[in-house]
């Protein structure tokens, strides 16, 4: 079940990082993707700082969120280069 929320949270963050990273966006799908992945890194992130993994499903989007912008802000970075 943690994973399917992971995932929810994820097309949540994709959504909402389509909406804070304004600019060239990479359109609705693309940005559901990138949260998905931006779950991934913000969990993984989250895990090294030592942050706790179970804090529920808003902390859960928090995290996503925060791993989509850093996937957002690399990809930008590397579209430029």
């Amino acid at each position: 079940m943690g994973i399917l929320l992971w995932i929810l949270a994820g097309l949540i963050a994709g959504w909402l990082t389509g909406k804070i990273m304004k600019g060239s966006g990479y359109g609705f799908f693309v940005d559901i993707l990138l949260g998905i992945a931006g779950a991934l890194v913000g969990g993984f992130i989250a895990n090294h700082l030592g942050l706790d993994a179970h804090g529920g499903f808003i902390y859960s989007t928090l995290i996503a969120v925060g791993g989509a912008i850093i996937l957002v802000a690399i990809l930008r970075l590397l579209k430029r280069a």
